[in-house]
């Protein structure tokens, strides 16, 4: 079996309690006959890795080593990336959900600091104002201002509140991200197919994804969670991403984002994750307010940012999206050589 980045950590997760893992896929598929493509292609695969746990016949065995060797020898190399938009390409810092967010909570009477809303960045929207009023002291502050704890019903009526707030102000923060346009032509060069992921609906990925065109930046694939029936940090939008760009193996894409949501879709699909840790959601500031930090400042904050997206399991973290081209080299280089094709996973000492 061909292992890639995250596989070992999926088959070990199957190895402790496979039958409920299967059953809850295959559950899923006979009651929502509307999934896309990708996921039933991919629940497919991923049934087959688990039944490869029981030893099947002589023939099979070798009949399935000869496809996954000529399967690692034609793809020892990068054949796309996929993107994160805001803190990665768009939106320096990330400020537009935290702005709305804020607005969100103040209109019920609730004051949120940055921390507690970025916490879970990188979820479906609707995903992430559940985990804010899950936090202890958000409903402490509900039960005091309303009588009871948060629901679904609440969760539904915030991001009802949300939608309009975050489609004001999103061109407002559309901007690219300084160097994106080289990133992208570098990509281009190394022949590189260029898919995206996001945490936003797809209305509002449509209007970041036409403003972008009009700056010259162009996916080839662009994806919501809508599109697939879950967001991160579940993998099914990069799996629809490879399906559309015809991109196999999972060990020559790389996903790259600004939050630990971003890092754990990457791994749970089986990719190389990049973390960014300048321009985004671990930094949190504007270009303007970071390029005023000191020298020191920056650096102090910059350390820590990186370490949170390492703890997150990233196998590379960068500060800018600019800042790819030695990573990509030395993952081509790890592709290519026989010892890490047998374990991309393993990370350099």
């Amino acid at each position: 079996m061909l292992n890639v980045p995250g596989h070992d950590h999926i088959m070990n997760r199957q190895r402790q309690n496979p039958k409920p893992y299967i059953a809850a896929r295959l559950d899923s598929t006979r009651t929502s006959p509307s999934l896309p493509v990708a996921e039933e292609v991919f629940l497919l695969i991923s049934v087959i890795d688990w039944t490869s746990l029981f030893k099947p016949s002589r023939n099979r065995s070798a009949k399935l080593s000869e496809e996954n060797q000529s399967s690692t020898q034609s793809s020892g190399r990068l054949q796309a990336v996929i993107l994160d938009w805001a803190g990665t390409t768009v939106d320096f810092g990330s400020l537009a959900p935290v702005r709305t967010l804020q607005q969100v909570f103040v209109r019920v009477g609730i004051t949120l600091t940055e921390f507690e809303i970025r916490r879970d960045m990188g979820l479906p929207k609707q995903d992430h104002i559940r985990r804010i009023l899950s936090m202890k002291r958000v409903q402490h502050e509900w039960k005091r201002l309303f009588g009871h704890l948060p629901g679904e019903v609440e969760v539904a009526q915030l991001y009802q509140h949300f939608v309009p707030l975050q489609f004001s102000c999103l061109l407002e923060y559309s901007d690219c991200i300084p160097g994106l346009m080289g990133a992208i032509e570098g990509f281009r060069r190394r022949g590189l197919k260029i898919g995206t992921t996001t945490g936003y609906p797809r209305e509002m990925l449509d209007l970041l994804v036409k403003a972008s065109m009009e700056a010259g930046y162009i996916p080839d694939c662009n994806l919501s969670p809508g599109d697939v029936g879950a967001g991160r940090p579940h993998p099914f939008m990069i799996y629809e991403n490879a399906v559309r760009l015809q991109v196999y193996p999972l060990a020559s894409i790389v996903k790259i984002g600004d939050t630990p949501a971003d890092i754990l879709e990457g791994l749970n699909a089986g990719t190389w994750s990049v973390g960014v840790a300048a321009t985004g959601n671990m930094m949190g500031l504007s270009q303007r307010a970071f390029e005023a930090l000191s020298a020191s400042q920056r650096e102090t904050r910059l350390a820590g940012a990186r370490t949170e997206l390492e703890q997150a399991g990233a196998h590379y973290v960068v500060d800018s999206i600019s800042d790819l081209d030695s990573v990509l080299d030395d993952i081509n280089a790890r592709l290519k050589s026989t010892v890490d094709l047998a374990s991309p996973f393993t990370k350099k000492a």
